[in-house]
């Protein structure tokens, strides 16, 4: 963050300072919520959660070198005090971007929110400084407290964007307003919630509303592929940047193609010319993705040169998602179980498909350890069942599905798409998973895991690759 003094913070904020000795003492260090995460010089921010009190562990903060604490009473050590810590905090993220001058792109949708945002963080950082959301913390804190990071030296800032609901999405522009707005898709995630995909999709396209006009430097980047996005071309006045392997696309993809792992290869074509790219990531999916980075690339200068070499060096940033490791046996580990909703479960599936020619060939198999998805109202039933299916047409190995109702509806879907036996299996939990596959691996194998977040299967994986086997806090 640039430096600010006490007494610039507590103005921007509308706070008042509390037992502060020198309210010209600057901020050096980050704004943190974690008083584990102080550095000298920190703000330490105060929030009142369901389960823990910040305001508990201001002393400790200030005691491990924190310069104040933003505060919504006063803690007894130097604070400064404001009605509300949360709409405190998005002030001056506001402030602190504005003063920057710093480039914003903001991007949302349904799935690949997060891989995304790690390749955009990845290729611009060729092109110049760049901050970027760490993992997914693309809520009203998590997304200022990214924005805070950003210093004088900063030219771009990649903000991701999740919404709960109507007017989420347009709340976060408004803390740290976007010149580039991205939107990958419309989904089924957290269907349940919003009613229908036209409900989510006028969620997302608050992004693009949210955008300044052309004349001012706006610009929607928009995938060509999915209707529902390209149509929020009209609900904007921003420049309308087009991603995609539709041929009118902008940006796009031609002769795409898989390697024998499982990685993915194109050509990618920009205004500009050209050039070859070969993923370090697995999963065809990557392709709409990396075509996404890209066109923000591009928009913001980037030659497809450049462009394309940034994408084929960039890997995984954040943890759990389409996690690649080979145990010293030569059972291949998938940890895709950061989180799942129906579409982003096919993208797996067909990324296990794709390294199973290669694992047939060593005379492996594959495995597909999926779990429930939350969120899906009404369409639960139809959806887990749907995936089922698609895991029998991929040719999967074997389905072990982890969990109770839901994890029965996809053993279902297997069940009606003519696989009977010992192709698919339910078990009750975790540590029920890890016996079953510790017992029955081969070298060769490659095992997929992924369901929703609060089911917490990514203990599958890390068993598995445990020499233990032995699930956490069985």
């Amino acid at each position: 963050m640039i430096a600010l003094s006490l007494a610039e913070i507590a103005d921007i904020t509308g706070g008042r300072p509390h037992d502060i000795p020198d309210p010209s003492v600057r901020i050096g260090g980050p704004v943190v919520i974690d008083s584990r995460q102080v550095e000298p010089g920190s703000l330490f921010a105060a929030f009142e959660g369901e389960h823990v009190d910040g305001h508990d562990y201001a002393e400790r903060a200030v005691a491990a070198g924190a310069a104040a604490v933003l505060a919504a009473r006063p803690v007894g050590v130097p604070a400064i005090v404001v009605p509300d810590v949360e709409k405190a905090l998005g002030v001056l993220a506001r402030t602190v971007v504005e003063r920057l001058g710093t480039d914003v792109v903001a991007l949302t949708g349904s799935a690949g929110k997060t891989s995304t945002k790690d390749l955009i963080a990845q290729v611009l950082q060729h092109h110049a400084p760049t901050v970027w959301t760490p993992g997914s913390l693309n809520n009203e804190i998590g997304l200022p407290l990214t924005a805070l990071k950003a210093t004088a030296e900063t030219r771009h800032l990649v903000l991701e964007m999740g919404a709960r609901g109507i007017g989420h999405i347009a709340y976060l522009t408004g803390l740290t307003p976007p010149r580039i707005g991205l939107v990958l898709n419309v989904g089924t995630a957290h269907i349940g919630e919003f009613g229908g995909r036209e409900a989510i999709a006028q969620a997302k396209g608050e992004l693009v509303e949210a955008l300044p006009a052309e004349a001012d430097g706006g610009v929607a980047v928009l995938n060509a592929d999915d209707l529902l996005v390209r149509a929020m071309s009209a609900r904007t006045k921003a420049r309308t940047v087009l991603f995609g392997e539709a041929e009118d696309a902008d940006v796009r993809a031609t002769e795409v193609r898989m390697t024998p792992a499982g990685q993915p290869s194109f050509t990618l074509h920009t205004p500009t010319g050209c050039s070859d790219v070969t993923l370090r990531l697995y999963g065809e999916h990557h392709v709409s993705n990396a075509l996404a980075a890209a066109a923000v690339a591009h928009v913001l200068g980037m030659s497809v040169e450049e462009i394309a070499t940034a994408l084929s060096e960039a890997g995984t940033l954040s943890r759990w998602r389409m996690e690649v490791t080979e145990r010293a046996d030569g059972v291949t580990i998938v940890n895709d179980a950061y989180n799942a909703n129906p579409e982003s479960m096919r993208a797996a599936l067909r990324a296990l498909a794709a390294m199973g020619d290669s694992a047939r060939a060593r005379g492996g198999r594959t495995w597909a350890v999926l779990g429930p998805m939350a969120e899906l109202g009404d369409a639960a039933l139809a959806e887990h069942d749907a995936v089922g299916r698609l895991a029998v047409r991929l040719n999967v190995s074997k389905l072990v599905a982890v969990g109770g109702r839901e994890a029965s509806w996809l053993q279902l879907g297997a069940y009606n798409e003519g696989s009977w036996g010992e192709e698919s299996v339910l078990v009750s939990d975790a540590q029920a998973a890890v016996d079953l596959l510790r017992s029955e691996l081969r070298p060769g194998d490659v095992v997929l895991v992924k369901a929703s977040r609060s089911i917490g299967l990514e203990r599958v994986a890390q068993a598995l690759l445990d020499s233990e086997g032995e699930v956490a806090g069985r």
